[in-house]
Order: structure tokens, then sequence, then C-alpha cells
């Protein structure tokens, strides 16, 4: 009999709720679940189907089965869950009919002149309401309220208002049309990436799953940092680490790695919040960890026109300093209380033997593929393929039931965040249609006054409201539509001003100047102090901005500018999970470690600062795209930044810092984290080791 129980969504981002099915209806939909995952694999890596159809079939076969996992409503009785199975079961196949009707009648549409028929329109109707209903039962009743919101200001409402937003309007056949076939729409770029790169990444992870990764990576964490002090809490910062690299899912990770690793720092000793908050925080870091990185790497190569290979690429060591950071709180707090390690630590060769192997081997497979220049949902099948044969080196064999198993779970892990991209593409498509992506960047632009850090700070108060009802995917998607190329141009014009200031202006670009201000040709070409170039650069017309920099600046760096930009907003799109007053991830961790909710967030919100200060490195240094040595020497330096910071914060590095000791804390971590020369970074390198060695002398002696 089927019923409804409560449940974490399976990206993790909202609490829904799930039916469970037994007998012949969970063998029904246990099979179309592999058939999904099967026609994908067929898809990305055999087939060559149109983009159109893969994506209608994409939604067809995910939108039947979160009907069908997904009720409207949790029944009281027997008999009414029976009704309501009834209708998901209609639901779900209305969509997917409609989905596939629409594709089929495509060039029908257009031999019409973009005119569609009765049916046709109702068909579309059904499939964006349908598409609807299922995200609401799946991240709740924000997004389908936006999208409400956003489809009728574009037919209705956008000619009411006056002046900048003001819209005259669209029949509501045209914006149907467009909401279904537009590249921008349901069927188009973000459902691509759904179908394809997402759902075999989210399939890789579903073997990793499957062949009991998940464990091996607790005891792995472990082995690498359980000997150390605050070990259970070092644990849990690498676990999900390495969780991150099969997951992508905050909650998620809270949820799989937080119920070994919260009981086990209570045990140590730690605090509880502080347990839960660290958790939290942690995990959150799954999202930022590549190969997978959520759905956000995938989308951001889709937006920036940048190779996902090279974006998981500069990720790398972000990730890695966020996590650091993390770690130095669970340190810090260890020496504040004066715990150890206190923790059994398997050694490493035996981890490997029992099943570490099959993780390391598929992951390192992936990893070397993308580099050699396969494309991630070829990586990706092979990388399954791996993890199959690896897992015949260890204990946990994987044979046809298990491969089976894997399948289905794929196809279910993927069910809400499939419906959520497919759907999401409205409001896509919505800004892309009215320009009003364009006008909001110019908002965030004039509100900062050109100053980037004004802007970066707007960016993240839009990010953390918008968090607070958008899963961190949906929220990157509609952040990046409007913000970030105003980020990108603020970055772009900043290193234009430091172009300027080093005379690396060519003629071309000359000639503009003279134009525009003959008096400011002279010194061009030259070396100048940067407040006078930066005077010069603000003489340039806004309309010919983009041409002064395309002259001055080399492909590259603006290159590196949109990518940085897309990275800040990524980053700060995670923040609504550890940040209240909405932040499921600490909620999840607070759970699991039964503390109060908001007094968790709080603490983990503390204890992710790098979510905030690794975006800042991004926007003011060459951190993701520069020389490697300069690329090393700011992590390096901006390693020993972070604990500073961490320290400053707790009032305490190995021993207990007084206020003063903590402003000088402070200031060595600004001294070593701002974008200044290197005798400035040194120097807070040597006030921090100096403040260290006497904090650490002085527990030794208390």
């Amino acid at each position: 009999m089927p019923r409804a129980e409560a449940t974490g969504g399976d990206v993790g981002e909202v609490q829904t709720h799930t039916r469970t099915l037994t007998g012949a209806p969970a063998v029904a939909i246990g099979a179309l679940a592999v058939a999904v995952s099967i026609a994908h694999l067929y898809f990305n890596t055999l087939g060559t189907l149109d983009t159109l159809w893969q994506t209608a079939w994409h939604l067809a076969g995910l939108g039947f089965l979160c009907a069908v996992i997904y009720p409207m409503f949790a029944a009281r009785n027997a008999a009414a869950a029976r009704i309501v199975l009834v209708l998901d079961i209609l639901l779900g196949l209305a969509v997917a009919a409609s989905a596939i009707f629409l594709i089929s009648q495509e060039n029908a549409i257009y031999d019409r002149g973009v005119r569609m028929t009765p049916l046709e329109i109702t068909a579309g109707i059904v499939c964006i309401v349908g598409a609807l209903e299922l995200t609401r039962r799946t991240t709740g009743w924000i997004i389908p309220i936006l999208i409400v919101v956003a489809l009728t200001y574009v037919i209705w409402w956008g000619a009411w208002i006056g002046g900048t937003f003001r819209f005259s309007g669209l029949a509501p056949e045209t914006v149907l049309f467009r909401s279904i076939f537009n590249d921008e729409g349901m069927f188009g770029i973000i459902a691509r990436i759904s179908s394809t790169v997402v759902f075999m990444f989210i399939l890789f992870a579903a073997f990793l799953v499957r062949s009991g990764a998940s464990a091996i990576i607790i005891d792995m964490a472990r082995a690498a940092v359980g000997r150390f002090a605050g070990g259970p809490g070092l644990v849990a910062v690498f676990a999900s680490g390495l969780t991150g690299t099969i997951s992508g899912s905050a909650v998620g990770n809270t949820a799989s790695t937080g119920s070994v690793t919260i009981p086990l720092m209570k045990g140590a000793g730690f605090p509880a919040r502080f347990a839960a908050g660290v958790e939290a925080s942690a995990s959150t870091g799954g999202q930022l960890m590549p190969p997978i990185m959520g759905a956000g790497a995938f989308v951001m190569a889709n937006f920036t026109g940048i190779s996902y290979t090279q974006i998981i690429a500069v990720s790398f060591l972000p990730a890695v300093l966020y996590f650091l950071s993390v770690g130095f709180y669970v340190r810090i707090e260890a020496k504040r209380q004066n715990l150890g390690g206190e923790l059994e630590v398997p050694a490493i060769a035996d981890v490997l033997k029992r099943g570490g192997i099959a993780f390391i081997l598929p992951i390192a497979l992936l990893i070397v593929l993308l580099i050699e220049g396969f494309t991630p949902t070829f990586a990706a099948g092979y990388a399954i393929l791996a993890v199959v044969g690896a897992s015949w080196l260890t204990p946990n064999r994987m044979g046809p039931r298990a491969i089976v198993e894997a399948l289905a779970l794929g196809a279910r892990n993927m069910v809400s965040i499939g419906v959520l991209l497919v759907t999401i593409g409205l409001v896509v498509n919505v800004v892309a249609t009215t320009g009003i992506g364009n006008t909001f960047s110019i908002m965030i632009s004039q509100w900062a006054g050109s100053n980037l850090l004004i802007a970066i700070v707007l960016v993240a108060i839009a990010s953390l409201v918008l968090g607070m009802g958008l899963p961190v995917t949906a929220a990157y998607i509609m952040l990046a539509s409007v913000s970030a190329p105003a980020l990108s141009d603020m970055i772009s014009n900043m290193e234009l001003v430091q172009a300027i200031a080093a005379g690396n202006v060519p003629e071309g670009a000359k000639a503009i100047f003279l134009l525009v201000a003959p008096d400011s040709v002279a010194p061009l070409g030259s070396a100048m102090p940067l407040e006078q170039a930066r005077a010069l650069a603000a003489m340039i017309p806004a309309d010919l901005t983009p041409i002064v920099r395309e002259q001055i600046l080399s492909p590259e760096t603006l290159v590196l500018a949109l990518l940085s930009a897309h990275m800040i907003v990524f980053w700060l799109s995670q923040d609504s999970n550890v940040t209240p007053p909405v932040c499921l991830a600490a909620f999840a961790a607070a759970a699991i470690a039964r503390t109060p909710p908001m007094a968790t967030g709080f603490t983990s919100w503390k204890i992710a600062k790098g979510l905030y200060i690794v975006p800042l490195l991004i926007a003011y240094t060459p951190f993701l795209g520069g020389p490697v040595d300069q690329v090393l020497t700011i992590f390096a330096f901006g390693v020993f930044g972070l604990y500073a910071f961490s320290a400053a914060m707790q009032g305490h590095l190995e021993g207990p810092l007084n206020w003063p000791l903590r402003a000088v804390a402070l200031a060595a971590g600004a001294a070593l984290l701002w974008p200044t020369d290197l005798a400035v970074h040194l120097g807070g390198l040597a006030v921090f080791i100096a403040l260290f060695v006497w904090s650490r002398r002085r527990a030794g002696t208390a």
C-alpha cells in the first residue's frame, strides 16, 4: 500500500514528502527508473538524438517518476492514498505526453508561421503547469510563484508599470511558444545541461554510493586526519570534501556524513552545537569541490562558454582553501577545549583493501579523461564502468543486481534536480526575452558606484534572500543571469586601470582617447600612478568601454574576468545553506545533533566565513588564472591568512588571545589576504608566526 513519509529531497534543498511503494507498483517504478538511466546512458554515449527530443524525453521520464515518488499531498488513510496515487499517475502521464507531443509538432508549428493549434496550446499549458506543480512538490512554493510572476509580467502587468522595468508585453501564444522552444526555455540550454552532464554525474555518484563509497570515505578520513588534535572534527571536514566529489549536495552531505561525524565529535568532547556547525559548514563545501560541484559547474560552463575542464581545474585550490578554513576552526576549538584526537585510526592500507580502491580509481580515471579532453558525459560513462570494474578488487563486488540498483538510484536521485532545471528555464527565458538581466546589471553598477566590493556585498545580500526559498543551483542561475555581467565588467575595468597604469595602451586605444579626451593622450603608453590611470579610464564613454577593453586587455584576461564573476556568484550562492534565518544544511545538522536550529545556524555561519573571504581573493587577485607560481603564492598566504582570521574570530590560537591580540591576529590575516605586494604578505606572515609561537609557549606554561 502506498504511503507518504517525510524525508529530505534528493538534492537536499528542502524537506519534502515521498511516497513509499510496495509490491507491483514498486517494481514498476524501479523498472522505469532503470530504463530512464539506461536511456540517458545511451543518449550521452552512443546515440545522436536531437537536443529537443532528448530534453523532452528527459522531462517525460523524470516528470512521471516525480509525480509518483512525490505525492500531491500526504493522504490520511489508505483509500485517500489510492486516489492520490491515481491522480499523480495521471498527472505524470499528462506531463510526459505533452512534452513528447509538443516536440513532435515543432516542424508543423514552424510551417504554420509559428502558429499553434488549440491542441498544441493545451499541451503547452499542461506541460508548464505540470512542471510548476512537480517543482512545488520537490522544492516548495517559491520557484513556482517566481515563475508565475515572471510569465505574467511578460504577458500582462509589465505594461502597467513605468520606468526602466516597463515591458509592453507579448501575446500569450508567443510566450507559450518561446517558453517551450527557445534556447533559454524549458527544453533549452539548462535542460540540455540537466539531461547530459548533470544526469551522468549523478548516475556516477549513485554507482559510487552503491559500491560502498560512503562508508569508505569516512574510514579514509579517519586514516588521514583522525590522529590530529580535534581528529573527529577534522574527519568531518575531510569526509565532507571527499563526499563532495560525488554528491554536490550540502544537505545530502550533512545527512550522510553527519550521522557518523557529529556523534564522533560530541563523543570526543566538542560542544554539540559546534559539532553540528562544523558538519554543516564542511558539507556546504561539497558543492565547491570538483569534479561535480552540484550542477553549478555544468551551468557555469554553458553560461560562460568556458570549458568544464577549465572550471573544475581552477576550482580545486579555492575549495581546498575553504575546507582548510573550516579545519582551522576545528583545531582552534580542540585547543581551547583541550581535546586530543581520541579516535581509533585505521591503517590506510586496510581501508584501501576494504574498498578504497573502488573510490579512488574511478575518480582518478574521471579526472584523467577530463584533462585529456574527453567530454564530461563520456568521461562520466567510462568512470561508471570503472566503478563496476574496481568493485571487483574489493569485497563489495557489484554484480547485475547491484548495477540495476545503482541505475535505479541514479534516476531517483536525479528526479528533483532534473525537474527543477527544466522548469527554471521558464525564468531564464523571461530574463532573455525582456532584457531585464542587463537592467539589473546596470543597476548593480550604479548602486555600487563602480566599487567592486560594494557590488559583491549587494550580490551576497541578494543571494541570501534568494537562498531562503531557492535551491543553490536555482539561486546561482538567477543571480548569474542578472549580476554576473556587472561583476565581470567591474573586474575587467579594474584590469583595464592596471594596464593603463603600466603603460600597456596600444595605438588603437589611444585613438579613442584622442576622440573623447584629447588632453589625456600624452601620458598614455608610459607608467603612471593608479589614481591617474583610474581618472583616464573614467573618461571613456560607457558604450566605448568594451571596445577599449578588447584592445588593451588580452582575451585570456577577459575570460578570467568572466570566470571570476561567475565563480564569485557561485560561491556566494552557497551561503544560504549556513546563514540564518533559513539555513537548511545547518538545520539538518541540528536535527542530528539535537541542538537549537537557529543557534546552530549562527555557529555554522561563523565557521563558514571562507564563503565570503575566498570570493574576495577571486575578485582582487589572479587566483583563478594567473601563472602557477603566482596562484600557489596566493594560496599559501591565503592559508595562513584564514588561520589568522579564524584565531581572531575565536579568540584563541594555541592558547587564549585577549582582545588586543585578537586585533593583531585580524591585522595579520588582512595583510596575508589583501592583494598587496609581497613585503606586506611577508610582514603579516611574520606577525602571525610570532603570535602562534607566543601563544603556544604560553599555553605550554599555563
